[in-house]
């Protein structure tokens, strides 16, 4: 009579792809403080509520813009978004993903798929976008000790500017859609400011 064959242990399999599939928690930007001994804290934010705070060691983003595209103005409520790009090894949360909800645009799901927008559970104040290497944070809730140091994070060109729902008048370059990637608009005169219907862009974010 020939050997048993062993049957796989369920539990622990199962057990064993429910933690690789959840290591991003560990990783950046989510990995608490154990992980981040040398992180060194530049600039401190929280969401509306206070829940969810966050640190940033870096001084400046590596780039800041204003985005006009309409996913952005149906995601937050806004004419327009104000993102600052950072590398994820940038940012620290305190208390890693707790109090954190997730949303997959592209398919319309609340789980942690990138690219994803991340905001608080509680009070729903956006937190950043995350992409598969970079994150754009909203440098509207850091808290900024003097005008001198929120300067560091003024945008520099305004993207997806063919889908605005007002006309920017500050000089800054204005792209049809990503920067460097389309054409440059022209900065209108006041009096011929027009309204624009824009079209949905599939948020295929690789960074």
């Amino acid at each position: 009579m020939g050997a048993a064959r062993a049957e796989p242990e369920t539990g622990a399999a199962t057990a064993a792809v429910r933690d690789a599939s959840e290591d991003w928690k560990q990783r950046p930007p989510y990995r608490t403080a154990e992980g981040n001994e040398h992180f060194e804290k530049k600039w401190t934010a929280h969401c509306h509520c206070g829940r969810v705070r966050y640190w940033l060691s870096r001084d400046k983003p590596l780039a800041s813009k204003f985005c006009h595209c309409i996913d952005c103005q149906g995601l937050h409520g806004a004419p327009f978004q104000w993102a600052a790009i950072f590398y994820k090894d940038d940012l620290h949360f305190e208390k890693g993903v707790e109090g954190l909800a997730f949303y997959h645009a592209p398919d319309k799901s609340t789980v942690h798929h990138l690219p994803c927008k991340v905001s608080c559970a509680y009070c729903h104040a956006p937190i950043m976008d995350e992409g598969r290497n970079m994150v754009l944070m909203f440098p509207g809730i850091i808290k900024f000790s003097d005008a001198e140091h929120k300067k560091l994070f003024d945008p520099q060109c305004h993207i997806f500017y063919s889908q605005r729902v007002v006309d920017m008048h500050d000089g800054k370059p204005k792209w049809s859609k990503l920067d460097g990637q389309s054409e440059l608009m022209k900065e209108v005169d006041r009096q011929e400011s027009q309204t624009i219907l824009g079209e949905a862009r599939n948020d295929n974010m690789q960074d």
